[in-house]
């Protein structure tokens, strides 16, 4: 039999979202008394929020009711793979499962996005999600099969790496309270991402609570707030994609992969078979042995099969496609938050923040502004 050349390819998106902070604040402090009053004086002069006039006649000092956010974000994340099936030039689909294993997956991407955001309620801020972004999915995995004593090994090993862009779009909420430049913000979210390569756009989850303090400068509305928080992130774990071959694989070395890949299928089917042969009927019968050898022939059969279909995609490979089909997830669902912001005035702010901790990393760079509505 002719040996065969090793490599599969998928793409994955990990979801990318922004937070923006500004909140309703109930002023306290004998030395903020004379703010506090005029707050009460004067009438409210905009729609939003709803109720707007009323909780500022109650001494709370409500930000700019619209406003418009430009952020770049930037993640780099390690995630899971599981029931992994792949099939090519529209054929039958493998599941791989038992036979591939990943040594590390993660996905880089850079966004640029707009957040449209009201204040709907004094404590509660809904917004929407547009973006473009460049992202690069990583896989090292190999496939593995076993011997006569059921002892696996690697037979071939791959690496990829998918370029690829992709567009946002969702809409969010944030919660807040802040009492004397202290707040609480609970920003939640849920966009889908485009991508050309996927037979939907895929779905995510982003729930990110933060704690912080906001400190007066000298100047009037001027201020720097810190904080700290978390970020949980959920991703819609159904994949399914199409792509070329050709985008995703080394074709020069490719097909000496699969060689020597196929070459070690078949010296560990023959020393499996010798193994069984050996045996006496009574051996034979033993349900250990009965177990061991239908578990090493069907994963040296599911390798083989595999590797042989790869070899006819190659020989095509300028015209070949991968679909694939698998179960998606973030290593670590949560990781820890940091965070400042400078606010120039009441319609102009900065925002810096950085996570970090377990298997994600992300900064995000933000200019925000505000205007009444």
């Amino acid at each position: 039999m002719k040996s065969k050349s090793l490599i599969t390819a998928f793409l994955l998106f990990y979801s990318i979202q922004f937070f923006g902070q500004v909140y309703t604040d109930k002023v306290i402090g004998e030395k903020n008394q004379q703010l506090k009053d005029s707050l009460k004086e004067v009438n409210y002069p905009y729609a939003l929020p709803i109720w707007g006039e009323k909780v500022a006649k109650k001494g709370y000092n409500l930000p700019y009711s619209a406003g418009l956010s430009v952020n770049y974000f930037w993640q780099d994340s390690d995630i899971t793979i599981s029931n992994l099936e792949v099939g090519f030039n529209n054929g039958p689909m493998y599941n791989l499962d038992e036979i591939v294993r990943f040594d590390k997956c993660s996905v880089e991407a850079n966004s640029v996005t707009i957040r449209p955001d009201i204040w709907l309620l004094p404590f509660l801020n809904i917004y929407g999600i547009f973006g473009k972004a460049a992202t690069s999915t990583k896989i090292n995995a190999g496939i593995w099969v076993p011997d006569a004593d059921n002892n696996w090994s690697q037979v071939a090993q791959f690496g990829t790496k998918a370029n690829f862009n992709a567009t946002t779009f969702g809409f969010g909420m944030t919660p807040t309270i802040g009492i004397g430049g202290g707040w609480l913000a609970l920003d939640m979210n849920m966009a889908w991402t485009d991508i050309s390569s996927l037979d939907k756009p895929a779905f995510s989850y982003i729930f990110g609570p933060r704690l912080g303090k906001t400190f007066k400068l000298h100047k009037p509305e001027r201020n720097i707030a810190l904080w700290v928080g978390a970020f949980r992130v959920h991703i819609a774990g159904d994949t399914n994609g199409n792509i070329a071959l050709s985008d995703v694989i080394d074709l020069d070395n490719a097909q000496a992969k699969v060689d020597a890949g196929l070459t070690k299928v078949s010296d560990n089917q023959t020393k499996v078979d010798n193994w069984w042969n050996g045996l006496t009927p009574t051996q034979q019968a033993n349900p250990v042995n009965v177990t061991k050898h239908n578990t090493a022939t069907q994963a040296l059969e599911k390798a083989g099969t595999f590797l042989t279909t790869l070899d006819g995609a190659l020989s095509t490979a300028g015209n070949s496609s991968v679909q694939y089909s698998l179960q998606k997830a973030p290593k670590d669902m949560w990781n820890f938050l940091i965070g400042t912001q400078f606010q120039y005035n009441k319609h102009i702010m900065f925002r810096l923040e950085t996570g970090f901790l377990g298997s994600r990393t992300q900064v995000l760079a933000g200019l925000q502004y505000r205007f009444g509505l």
